[in-house]
């Protein structure tokens, strides 16, 4: 039999753990970010609570899609900035994807994600780590929402004719993205390494690498 005390050693592990994981917890009700202030935090400064107000906590414009486009893989994002969640370890996009399109695989390394379909339907799904490296898919339409682990490799794909929205929630104010993609055949990676790590020859990925420099 276990014994209490140490069960209460794993449970403080466990709770050390998951807060190295998160953004740091807030220490006041709300930290409206000062994006006039050049001070350089992890995050950004506070406002005098004496000058916040409501439209702090707001944004509208969610039901149009957003203004970044890329062209490459054919969607658009539009980042839902509020004020108001400074320092409180949650970040909002709108995401539209064309017919044919897809957001390619990618990862955010400091944030767990929810994916909300709005309209349209697309596949979705994302990949364990080694060693299992295992596929979790699933065909998701208007209403369905699927969650996505911290860090783990995940993509989605409009194989509809109609384009899809999404809104997506993110466990961190800043969850980054990285994409193998981009930053495998887009940054200079030695032709010769990519052939190794790709199983193929150098005069492929040569051919890959140069549609990414277009």
């Amino acid at each position: 039999m276990v014994s209490p005390l140490l069960l209460l050693v794993a449970a403080a592990a466990l709770a050390a753990e998951n807060g190295a994981a998160s953004d740091p917890s807030p220490l006041q009700d709300f930290c409206v970010a000062d994006t006039a202030s050049k001070v350089l935090v992890n995050g950004l400064p506070c406002k005098d609570p004496a000058t916040v107000v409501p439209d702090d906590f707001f944004f509208s414009g969610v039901d149009k899609p957003g203004s970044m486009a890329n062209r490459r893989y054919g969607f658009t994002a539009l980042l839902v900035q509020i004020p108001g969640l400074n320092t409180l370890g949650v970040s909002h996009a709108r995401v539209d994807v064309e017919p044919g399109g897809t957001v390619p695989p990618h990862s955010h390394p400091r944030a767990t994600e929810t994916v909300l379909v709005l309209e349209g339907s697309v596949y979705f799904g994302f990949v364990t780590s080694s060693p299992a490296n295992k596929l979790f898919d699933k065909v998701l339409r208007k209403g369905d929402v699927f969650a996505v682990p911290q860090g783990v490799v995940h993509f989605l794909y409009n194989n509809g004719t109609a384009t899809a929205a999404l809104y997506a929630t993110f466990g961190s104010q800043n969850a980054g993205q990285l994409i193998p993609a981009d930053e495998l055949f887009g940054t200079g990676v030695a032709e010769d390494l990519l052939a190794k790590a790709f199983l193929t020859d150098k005069e492929t990925v040569h051919k890959i690498a140069a549609k990414f420099q277009s």
